[in-house]
């Protein structure tokens, strides 16, 4: 049986009180709960305060390019769809410079798992504004303030043909953890928003906004309602952020359709072809 100390790399640098200190936790501690070890698992990185996690999880890691983390986590999964895929990104990373890469992975229902650290700027490199930070915004690169409109990710990956959609919030290590677990289990693809505090940057979207903004879904919601989690992914145009699974569907993964009759094998342990005589003879 694996621990944390298993799953533990090298000591974190980010800033205390950063909300990546907890999602780091919830990860290791939803590895754990999953009876998993670190060589049962591939995790991509986007790069940023997010990606430096590369470092600081024990595990089978890529750190990808920016906004390339899901594609690259796709081929994996296609090359192994045995070992669960996880992506940990950032807003910028995954809503932005990935968008592309997210809307086909959810729309082929790619058993992936994207973990997305959502504090509303590019941290690492000192706090310009993400695709999801609120009209008006003021930063480094819109001293003016913003004058777009928030991507909203939560609707986003839902009408994309998202198969597994959740929010948690790096401020609530439990609930952060049990969501991760849902995530990781589901077949398709999920995507965990996590609401992750910049303490050093993002001076509006604290601890402090979001505790009396944020509320949990009870047991008698249902995730099965498309059109009721849409309307609950909106909510945050009214300051308000759903807490828990808002949408899951049991849908065939891409690797199911893709390899058909031939789940049993991974790609990457099938018999290689070495006879190439056979096609020389063919072609010539």
């Amino acid at each position: 049986m694996s621990t944390l100390q298993d799953f533990s790399g090298h000591t974190p640098t980010w800033c205390p009180g950063c909300g990546d200190w907890g999602i780091n936790m919830a990860l290791k501690g939803a590895l754990v709960k999953l009876g998993l070890s670190p060589s049962d698992i591939n995790v991509t990185f986007d790069i940023g305060c997010s990606g430096n996690m590369n470092d600081m999880l024990n595990a089978y890691a890529v750190h990808g390019l920016h906004g390339r983390s899901v594609a690259t986590a796709i081929g994996i999964k296609i090359g192994n769809h045995k070992m669960p895929a996880i992506v940990i990104g950032g807003d910028g990373g995954i809503y932005g410079e990935g968008g592309n890469h997210l809307l086909h992975a959810c729309r082929g229902n790619h058993d992936i798992t994207v973990i997305v650290h959502d504090n509303g700027v590019y941290g690492l490199t000192t706090g310009q504004v993400a695709p999801t930070g609120d009209k008006g915004y003021k930063s480094k690169s819109t001293p003016e303030g913003v004058i777009e409109s928030p991507v909203n990710q939560l609707a986003l990956s839902l009408t994309q043909g998202a198969s597994f959609v959740a929010q948690a919030f790096a401020g609530d290590l439990n609930h952060l953890t049990a969501m991760i677990v849902e995530a990781i289990s589901h077949k398709g693809f999920s995507l965990l928003n996590v609401l992750q505090p910049c303490v050093t940057f993002n001076k509006v979207n604290t601890y402090q906004y979001y505790m009396p903004r944020v509320y949990k879904l009870g047991e008698e919601y249902d995730r099965t309602n498309y059109k009721v989690a849409l309307e609950k992914a909106h909510e945050s145009n009214e300051e308000k952020f759903p807490l828990g699974v808002l949408y899951a569907a049991e849908r065939e993964a891409y690797h199911e359709r893709a390899l058909g009759t031939e789940l049993e094998y991974p790609l990457h342990s099938r018999p290689r072809f070495t006879d190439f005589g056979v096609l020389i003879n063919e072609f010539s």
